[in-house]
C-alpha cells in the first residue's frame, strides 16, 4: 500500500499546468504587491497534498495564489452558487484562480471527491474548511470535506494562516493598502480531526498577525512630519524656494517623503506644485524688475541656451524643463527678463512642472508599496537617493559647463 501512494507522489505535473500556475502567481505576487506587499513563512512539503486556511476576504484566495509554489499547481476550491453561477465569473474563477466547483447545498463532498486523483499526481488542493467567509476575524468551525478528501487521496493536510486579507478586503468593505501575511505549517496526518486542523490554522493565523512589521525609525520620523499639519506646506516651501534660488529639486524631497508614506504621494506633489507655480511667477516679476537673485549650480551655458528657446518658442519653452536638466529657476528668470505675459507663463509652467512633479511623486509612491514589507532599509534608500542626486546634479552641471 505505501508503494502505491509513494509512486504518484514522485509524478511530475504536466508542464503546461505548471506555467499557467507560474503566471497566476506572478500576476498576484505583482497585485499584492502594489497593494501593501505579501509574506510567506514556510514551504509546502513535496508531493500533494491538502492545503486548509483561515477565510475572511475575497483576497485570501490572491494570497494563497501568490504565496504556493507553482510545482504544486494549487487549485482553490470555490463555491459552485458565487463563482460558477454565471458564464464570466466561471471564466474568471477558472482562468485566475484555477478555481473548480465546490456545491455547498449538498453534492460538496462528491465535488471534493473529484480531486483525489490530481491530488496524487501531485497538485496542491486548496480549500476553505470554513464553507464562508468570517465576519469578524474568528475562526469557524471547519467541515470534514477537506480531511475526507486528503484520507481518501492519501496525502497529508497542510495548514495555513493568512494575516492581513481582511483589512486589504473587507467582507463588503473597499480595497485598501495593507501587507499580507501567509504562513505554511507543518504537514498533518490525513487522519487528523476537524478541530485539531482548525487549531493549526488559528495558531498560525495568530502568529502572522502578531508578527511586527520591521519599521526604520528614520522612516517614521519622516512619516510623523508628512503626516502632521507641516507636511504640505513644507512641500510648498521647498518647491516655492527652488524656483527662486534654492538648489534642491523638489524632486529629492518627493522622493524622500512619497517613498516613506505612499498614501501621501497626491497632496504633497500637489503642494510641491503650487509652490513651484508660486515661485515661478515671483521669478518672473522680480527679474522683469531688474531684481538678479542668486542661482546656485546654474552656468551661463544654461540660461544662453534657455533665452534662445524663449525667442523662439515664447513661455512654451519651459516644456523642455523636465528633460533637459535645466533648473526650473533660470526659465522663470530669464521669462521674466524676455517679457513673457505672466498669464502664458504660468499656463506653459503648469503644464511642464505638473507632468514631472506628478509623475515623480506617484513612481516614488509606487517604490514605497512594493518596498513596504522592507521598511526597515528605508534608511540606505534615503542614502542611495541622496548620493544618487548628487552625481546626477553633479553630472547636469559639468554637462551645461
Amino acid at each position: 500500500m505505501s508503494t502505491l501512494l509513494s509512486t504518484p507522489v514522485r509524478t511530475v505535473l504536466p508542464r503546461r499546468s505548471r506555467f499557467a500556475a507560474a503566471l497566476r502567481r506572478g500576476l498576484w505576487w505583482g497585485v499584492l504587491s502594489l497593494t501593501g506587499g505579501v509574506e510567506r513563512r514556510g514551504r509546502l512539503p513535496r508531493g500533494g497534498c491538502v492545503v486548509v486556511a483561515n477565510h475572511s476576504s475575497h483576497a485570501d484566495t490572491a494570497a494563497l495564489l501568490a504565496a504556493l509554489d507553482a510545482r504544486h499547481s494549487p487549485a482553490i476550491g470555490a463555491a459552485a452558487d458565487y463563482w460558477f453561477a454565471s458564464p464570466w465569473r466561471r471564466r474568471i474563477c477558472r482562468r485566475m484562480a484555477a478555481g473548480f466547483p465546490v456545491r455547498r447545498g449538498g453534492g460538496g463532498m462528491e465535488d471534493l471527491l473529484t480531486m483525489a486523483g490530481e491530488l496524487r499526481a501531485g497538485r496542491a488542493v486548496v480549500l476553505f474548511p470554513e464553507g464562508t467567509r468570517a465576519k469578524d476575524g474568528t475562526l469557524g468551525s471547519f467541515h470534514r470535506g477537506a480531511l475526507v478528501l486528503a484520507e481518501e487521496a492519501g496525502v497529508p493536510v497542510v495548514p495555513v494562516g493568512i494575516a492581513g486579507t481582511d483589512r486589504l478586503l473587507p467582507k463588503h468593505g473597499r480595497l485598501r493598502s495593507s501587507l499580507v501575511r501567509v504562513t505554511i505549517g507543518e504537514p498533518l496526518p490525513s487522519a487528523v480531526s476537524p478541530d485539531e486542523a482548525r487549531d493549526a490554522v488559528v495558531a498560525l493565523h495568530t502568529r502572522a498577525v502578531a508578527e511586527p512589521l520591521r519599521d526604520s525609525a528614520t522612516r517614521r520620523r519622516v512619516a510623523a512630519v508628512v503626516t502632521s499639519r507641516l507636511g504640505v506646506p513644507l512641500a510648498f516651501c521647498w518647491a516655492f524656494a527652488e524656483a527662486l534660488s534654492w538648489p534642491l529639486m523638489p524632486e529629492l524631497l518627493l522622493g524622500a517623503v512619497c517613498a516613506a508614506v505612499p498614501r501621501a504621494a497626491l497632496k504633497m506633489s500637489l503642494g510641491a506644485l503650487a509652490g513651484s507655480l508660486a515661485g515661478g511667477l515671483l521669478a518672473l516679476h522680480l527679474a522683469s524688475a531688474g531684481v538678479h537673485l542668486p542661482a546656485p549650480l546654474t552656468t551661463d551655458r544654461m540660461r544662453a541656451e534657455v533665452r534662445h528657446e524663449l525667442a523662439l518658442e515664447g513661455a512654451s519653452a519651459v516644456r523642455h524643463q523636465p528633460w533637459n536638466g535645466i533648473p526650473f529657476k533660470v526659465y522663470g528668470a530669464e521669462a521674466g527678463r524676455a517679457g513673457v505675459p505672466a498669464s502664458d507663463w504660468l499656463a506653459a509652467s503648469a503644464a511642464a512642472r505638473g507632468s514631472r512633479t506628478l509623475t515623480v511623486g506617484l513612481a516614488f509612491a509606487g517604490f514605497g508599496l512594493l518596498m513596504r514589507r522592507h521598511r526597515r532599509w528605508y534608511g540606505r534608500c534615503l542614502v542611495l537617493l541622496g548620493g544618487g542626486f548628487a552625481a546626477g546634479l553633479s553630472l547636469i552641471v559639468h554637462g551645461w559647463s
